[in-house]
């Protein structure tokens, strides 16, 4: 006999009737203990999730403590480069080249010979100008040395003579006229010592102003006129050597042969050089900015230098400040000096150049790559709270040297800011402090890498996604 489950068999006491209607209990309990156990189930499954609950992230960053200390702002500026000295070398006559004693990239001295033009007809020439120069010399010589002196001397002694023959003269008719007198001689011999005495002092006067004449005229002209003679020729002369020399190319500064554009034998067009030199042991980088910004630049302020390719930067110094006002740009033109000795810059290269402005000393300072822009534009920083949670502040910012930048006000020395380490982090994430992760400062999947942005990672406000 097949035993029935407790739970199946009805109590005694209950009438056949209640026994009857029985049946259809088992049915009701199922659907009870269904529901019990789904009622079970789910508060079971919320117990879990309260007593399971995921803790809040935290965002691995890295961070700087707002400090003070000095800075220097710089002043940026973009140009190319300019050699010290330049000297394109145009001949001043016109001949084929004869040869060329240098070639590209070659290194000169100031005067070394560079080329030479054809140039035997302007030999002869100073041949020729040399002879007419040695002959108006000796005439010269002779005119003041033995000429002008016989001459002198001879008018001397000619008016000596003449002032002796006008003595004779002279005593000769008076002793006549004391006879006559007398009656010792006849008035014929009287007339004839006075007609003596008059011509010895005609005699006496033509030697006197001959004399005279010699010093004060004659002599001084044929002087000048020996000397303006000699002078002519050495002109001449000098012209013909100038000539001469000018066929010889020469370099009149120390530098680097950068061009030579024809080959010898050729004859260079009119105005065309046939060697340029620069002198490239300094660079000049010639920068516009403007009025504001040359305001705090000095002479002798520091620069730097950078090129493509370039490392390092090369230092340089302020040489010029233009004294006057570009009129067409309303610039200022400033000259930044580079050394070169190596020869690392090239003339017309690109170049960017940082000139040393104004220097603060103690004041608050945050690295540039804490900075972020929030949605409005204005700059901000995320300040790590004593319970590491980063929260955004604004800034107001000063100078920069590149690296750092002065903020006026929003925070205070001793702040930790973020400078880096979480992308898109939101206002009031939970940070820890720790080393950079190549993986965090990559951008999120499907977000460009914005170079332009030159903002860190952590730099974006919450909502500027």
């Amino acid at each position: 006999m097949t035993r029935t489950p407790a739970t199946l068999r009805p109590l005694s006491c209950h009438s056949r009737t209640e026994s009857a209607s029985s049946r259809h209990r088992p049915t009701v309990r199922r659907a009870t203990h269904f529901l019990a156990a789904t009622i079970l189930a789910a508060l079971t499954v919320t117990g879990c999730k309260k007593t399971e609950e995921t803790p809040t992230p935290e965002v691995t960053v890295q961070a700087e403590k707002v400090a003070s200390t000095d800075l220097t702002e710089y002043i940026h500026g973009d140009t190319v480069l300019s050699p010290r000295a330049q000297a394109a070398i145009i001949p001043k006559i016109t001949a084929p080249v004869k040869t060329f004693l240098v070639q590209r990239g070659a290194h000169v001295a100031a005067g070394q010979l560079l080329a030479m033009l054809e140039n035997r007809d302007l030999a002869a020439a100073v041949q020729d100008n040399k002879g007419a120069l040695t002959q108006a010399d000796a005439t010269y010589q002779t005119t003041t040395r033995a000429t002008v002196p016989e001459d002198l001397k001879k008018a001397q002694t000619d008016l000596a003579q003449a002032r002796a023959n006008l003595g004779v003269a002279q005593a000769t008719a008076t002793a006549r006229a004391s006879l006559f007198a007398q009656g010792a001689i006849p008035k014929r011999d009287l007339d004839t010592a006075n007609a003596s005495l008059v011509q010895a002092q005609s005699a006496f006067d033509v030697a006197q102003q001959h004399l005279d004449g010699l010093h004060s005229v004659s002599q001084e002209a044929a002087i000048k006129s020996a000397q303006g003679a000699l002078e002519s020729a050495k002109g001449k002369y000098a012209g013909a050597a100038a000539d001469l020399a000018f066929s010889e190319i020469r370099s009149p500064i120390a530098g680097v042969v950068t061009d030579r554009p024809i080959f010898a034998g050729e004859m260079p067009a009119s105005g065309q050089p046939v060697v340029t030199v620069m002198d490239t042991s300094f660079m000049v980088a010639k920068l516009h900015l403007s009025q504001e910004q040359v305001t705090h630049i000095k002479l002798g302020a520091d620069a730097l230098a950078k090129t493509a390719g370039m490392d390092e930067p090369t230092h340089g110094k302020v040489t010029l400040i233009s004294p006057a006002v570009d009129p067409g740009t309303t610039t200022i033109e400033v000259w930044v000096t580079i050394p070169n000795k190596d020869g690392s810059l090239k003339a017309g290269g690109s170049v960017h150049i940082a000139i040393a402005s104004q220097t603060l000393s103690n004041i608050l300072t945050v690295p540039n790559e804490a900075i972020i822009a929030t949605k409005s534009g204005s700059p901000a920083v995320m300040v790590i709270g004593p319970d590491s949670i980063a929260h955004q502040k604004a800034i107001k910012t000063g100078i920069t040297d590149g690296k750092d930048t002065q903020v006026l006000s929003g925070v205070k020395a001793g702040d930790q800011v973020v400078t880096g380490g979480a992308y898109g982090m939101d206002d009031g994430t939970k940070v820890k402090i720790g080393p950079a992760d190549d993986d965090d400062a990559k951008p999120a999947a499907g977000k460009p890498d914005d170079d332009d942005d030159k903002k860190p990672a952590a730099g974006k406000a919450k909502g500027d996604d």
